[in-house]
């Protein structure tokens, strides 16, 4: 695969490449071309020469075009999926599901098109105010590997909708589905120079990204200290900045939830995508009345989890993606198991057998007992291991649950009303389900607060984040 600058499909300036592997079988996919700095200023000199034209079309005009590549999508989305699943690990299933999900996106934003963006006031004593919003220029958004097709389509769809131009990294261990769907979105009618996507690591393309005095706003999606570098790359040029960095969110489950519901959910919320996902469920904070119960119906069901190549029949979980990222998680376990931080009830291990040597495979884990200052609940766990603790009730579960650097998600699971309004009032996170978690759709906003991030993707509030805001007050 290439890389794509001003329209054109291209190899990196350096000539080099580097190899993208299956996480299941290390098998080899595809060499994708090592961009640098240099890549980087071609596409952002594209990105700048179309602006002008994209900048000034008819915001409908620009909407067909995410319409039409919205449309193939859906009609291969069992292609894009596989290619998905190859690369990145997730079963077919959850593949196909994010593929849809970034069409969905592209759809919502057509349909956001025509509403009109800035206001009119009339104010007494001054005359007549106009609050215009223009697109910021171009703008760098840098993927990460987890949910690679739906952070490009929030990235993609609110900033192209208003009217920017971009430059696009995709993560190196799962650089090909964003590939494609910008193969697509050129097959739609998106003219050269509007997205340009440029493959490579982090320390070169990424800093670029982030340093060019060309690019006026940088979205960022991973990791805490990565989140902080762009940050500070992006701070002399003063970019505006979008940072999802991340979480740790919690779920309290009180004594009156419906526990077969409560447990579906911790299934889907902490072991969809092998756990990777930044606002999965990774602490779980039960009721005492309920405990016992409740982890004796969990770990059933976790035990009843399929491990194995996302491409295989019948397979409910992948693997993780890269080495580091399972390293990590190997790391993680066994330091809690070597303090004797909680009591493994299932999993804790790689899987035995020859169909899992070659890939980054970890059991589904429960912990239980865990304390409250243990490894597990201090730090972002990214991968399938869920740590459980007890509490006496609502106020301590709510003490726990913002005890953390992060504030990403957090779930509440109750029929209470009153337990609903002191949860959703006090839990500091961004987004706050009730008798659910982990699902976003497109028409609301996401970010976190704390060490999660500034900004927000999603929702029209996204496309205030891709504009900036012009007064202009007649007097007649």
């Amino acid at each position: 695969m290439k890389m794509l600058i001003n329209g054109e499909w291209c190899d990196a300036a350096s000539g080099k490449v580097f190899e993208v592997r299956n996480p299941a079988t290390g098998d080899l996919i595809e060499e994708v071309p090592f961009g640098n700095e240099d890549d980087v200023r071609a596409a952002v000199e594209a990105a700048g020469e179309a602006f002008a034209d994209w900048s000034t079309k008819d915001p409908r005009v620009r909407s067909k075009i995410l319409l039409f590549a919205a449309t193939e999508v859906r009609r291969r989305n069992t292609e894009l999926g596989t290619l998905l699943t190859t690369e990145q690990g997730k079963p077919i299933r959850e593949a196909v599901d994010e593929i849809n999900g970034f069409a969905n996106i592209l759809e919502y934003y057509h349909a956001l098109s025509a509403r009109e963006q800035g206001e009119y006031l009339k104010i007494r004593g001054y005359g007549h105010a106009a609050v215009q919003r223009r697109p910021l220029g171009i703008c760098g958004a840098i993927i990460p590997w987890n949910m690679p097709a739906i952070i490009m389509g929030w990235k993609i769809g609110a900033a192209l909708t208003a009217g920017n131009t971009m430059v696009l990294k995709p993560a190196r261990t799962a650089p090909l589905t964003c590939i494609r769907l910008a193969e697509i979105l050129e097959e739609a009618g998106l003219p050269p120079g509007v997205l340009n996507i440029v493959t490579g690591p982090g320390e070169t393309v990424g800093r670029e990204i982030a340093r060019n005095p060309g690019i006026r706003k940088v979205s960022f999606t991973g990791e805490v200290g990565t989140g902080r570098q762009v940050a500070m790359d992006a701070a002399p040029t003063m970019k505006h900045l979008t940072l999802e960095l991340g979480g740790s969110d919690p779920m309290i489950v009180a004594d009156d939830a419906d526990i077969g519901m409560a447990v579906e959910g911790v299934i889907r919320g902490r072991f969809y995508n092998c756990g990777q996902v930044c606002t999965a469920v990774k602490r779980l904070y039960l009721f005492d009345s309920i405990a016992d119960e409740f982890i004796r119906h969990l770990k059933s069901r976790v035990e009843e989890i399929v491990v194995g190549n996302g491409l295989d029949r019948g397979v409910s979980m992948g693997p993780l993606n890269n080495r580091a990222g399972f390293m990590r998680v190997v790391t993680q376990v066994d330091t809690a198991r070597e303090q004797d931080e909680g009591t493994i009830i299932t999993g804790g291990r790689t899987p035995e057998g020859e169909a899992y040597k070659r890939g980054f495979f970890f059991l589904p884990t429960l912990v239980t007992d865990v304390p409250y200052d243990s490894i597990l609940f201090s730090e972002e766990v990214f991968g399938p291991v869920l740590p459980i603790a007890t509490v006496s009730g609502l106020d301590e579960a709510i003490d726990l649950a913002n005890n953390s650097r992060y504030g990403l998600g957090a779930s509440v699971w109750t029929r209470s009303a009153d337990v609903i309004a002191r949860a959703t009032e006090s839990l500091e996170a961004g987004i706050v389900w009730v008798n659910q978690h982990l699902r976003i759709p497109p028409e609301v906003p996401f970010g976190g607060m704390k060490s999660s991030g500034i900004g927000r993707e999603n929702g029209s509030r996204a496309l205030e984040e891709y504009t900036e805001e012009k007064t202009v007050l007649i007097r007649l």
